[in-house]
């Protein structure tokens, strides 16, 4: 598709209110313009949590308490996980999704567009309520990202309840997004494209907007819990009135587990795009892959405990948990094995796009092994709420998740924009990023194979030197993402035009085989497939 078409053209607004001003951005139904709004609310939320998780290093760059008392670290704690999680990388991924889902199936829109931009108007109202508890009586949350019962029902400060009504928009809009993806792709495919055609990224956000639809209502419910045991009387979570503060664990974890290959999925997708792109030869194993991700989607409901292993289960359940546990790497097994598959024998170069796409390969891999070590459960009774915890899901989160969003972007950007980004500060980003990562996670395995517990801002002298170490890595890899806020403008305002086809040589489906999208007006008919 050539970029004249898929970026600065605005003809499709005709119908759509007025084309330029903030009107526009406000009442948008153009999935292109909602895609763009998703990315910058995403990455305006990354900063804001990655400026908590500056104040957490801060206060662990040396023992003692130097900068902010501990209520405040745990907040910060708090926040930071719940907008990392719920505000950079899902909003992102939806973003992402809707600005390259219809231009891969050959739609000329999402399928219900004014749903759409009402899922992403409700996301700004959601993270303001969140935020503002923050500024209430009382302070924030300070219970954790997974707000276990008691401390977010009997212990917890009033500004609570605005949490759990941010939490509830926020799964309204988790929700109607996922309609949305499932609506459009499968009703608005090209003529010709059947399933198994469709573009790897176009599957698993097919997935993953099943599983959004699955378990967002289960975190839903348990909020409600929460409400109605801090306010009406009810005992959920309260063992004095016959409740159980662990069933809290389970119906969030129910939730949790799923929730965290809905932030991995689509990353797959992403990647499976890249990397035969600049190995130049078609995916290997695309159907291998298609059920490998339906697998990770089935098996991601039924290994939830593994997170609660030290809670007392009987033995059968750990056992059960165990297995399950490990028999979910195998899919994932499968993925890793075609994209290196993939790149076997390829004309492989390394643009931008393609060495974030290794780096997510690499780390996500490190991220995924520590995980089948935690998911012993014998082994993770000593590993379990420490720092090794910390370094295995940030291997997965930052180096997994982010690493494919920032690889999307610099593999989309000329088509979103027409501008070539600037090669040699995308590979500057790169090398930073991935030097500061490091330094930043891998020393957080030793301090948790030594014993170093999480949420604590005083740690004993020990741990001293991996904490300065590890601090050091969090401010430099922050100082990073400043640095590729810099790019985005950078290649925004101008640069290197982009050609027709970006990557010479590219073999995605979504370059080659996909008519240039028009205009609304212009789709008489649905475009075909050769």
């Amino acid at each position: 598709m050539t970029n004249a078409t898929t970026t600065t053209d605005h003809d499709d607004h005709d119908d759509h209110g007025p084309a330029y001003g903030l009107s526009r951005w406000i009442t948008t139904t153009n999935h292109k313009d909602i895609g763009t709004l998703y990315l910058w609310f995403s990455f305006i939320m990354l900063l804001t949590g990655g400026s908590f998780a500056m104040v957490i290093r801060a206060e662990l760059f040396q023992p003692g308490l130097q900068f902010v008392e501990p209520h405040f670290f745990n907040q910060m704690t708090t926040m930071h996980g719940l907008i990392m999680v719920f505000g950079a990388i899902m909003p992102a991924f939806v973003g992402l999704a809707n600005w390259m889902l219809p231009l891969m199936i050959g739609a000329p829109d999402m399928a219900l567009p004014r749903m759409n931009n009402w899922s992403f108007w409700i996301l700004p109202f959601a993270f303001s309520m969140l935020l503002s508890s923050l500024f209430m009586e009382g302070g924030g949350p300070a219970f954790g990202w997974t707000f276990y019962a008691p401390l977010s029902t009997t212990y917890a400060p009033a500004s609570t309840d605005f949490f759990i009504f941010g939490v509830h928009l926020m799964g309204i809009s988790s929700v109607m997004g996922a309609i949305n993806v499932i609506a459009t792709i499968l009703n608005m495919r090209a003529p010709g494209m059947t399933l198994m055609k469709m573009p790897l990224f176009v599957w698993t956000w097919l997935i993953t907007a099943y599983l959004l639809i699955a378990v967002m209502p289960v975190l839903a419910g348990a909020v409600t819990m929460m409400l109605t045991d801090r306010h009406f009387g009810t005992s959920f979570f309260d063992a004095a009135g016959g409740g159980d503060p662990v069933m809290f664990q389970h119906i969030f974890w129910f939730f949790g587990h799923p929730e965290v290959y809905i932030m991995i999925l689509p990353a797959f997708g992403i990647i499976s795009a890249i990397v035969p792109t600049f190995a130049r030869k078609p995916l290997f194993g695309y159907s291998s892959m298609v059920y490998a991700t339906g697998s990770i989607a089935i098996l991601s409901f039924m290994v939830w405990a593994h997170h609660m292993f030290t809670t007392g289960m009987p033995v059968a359940g750990e056992l059960y948990f165990m297995y399950a546990t490990i028999l979910i790497s195998i899919p994932t097994g499968v993925k890793v094995f075609n994209w290196v598959t993939t790149m076997w024998r390829g004309s492989m170069t390394f643009e931008t796009p393609m060495l974030w796409a290794l780096g997510f390969i690499v780390m996500f891999t490190i991220g995924g092994l520590s995980g089948l070590m935690l998911g012993v459960a014998p082994v993770d009774t000593q590993y379990h709420d420490t720092y090794f915890v910390v370094a295995h899901f940030h291997y997965v989160l930052v180096t997994g998740a982010l690493y494919s969003i920032i690889a999307a972007y610099y593999y989309w950007v000329p088509k979103w924009t027409g501008n070539m980004y600037n090669e040699t500060l995308g590979k500057i980003h790169f090398w930073w990023s991935t030097i500061a990562v490091n330094v930043l996670f891998f020393p957080q395995h030793f301090l948790g194979l030594a014993g170093m517990p999480r949420r604590i801002p005083d740690y004993a002298l020990q741990f001293a030197e991996f904490n300065m170490i590890s601090s050091i890595g969090g401010f430099c890899f922050g100082l990073a993402q400043v640095f590729f806020l810099f790019i985005i403008v950078k290649t925004i305002k101008g640069g290197k035009k982009a050609t027709d086809i970006v990557w010479e040589g590219a073999t995605g489906l979504e370059f080659e085989e996909l008519p240039s999208p028009a205009p609304y007006h212009s789709f008489n008919t649905a475009p075909e497939v050769k």
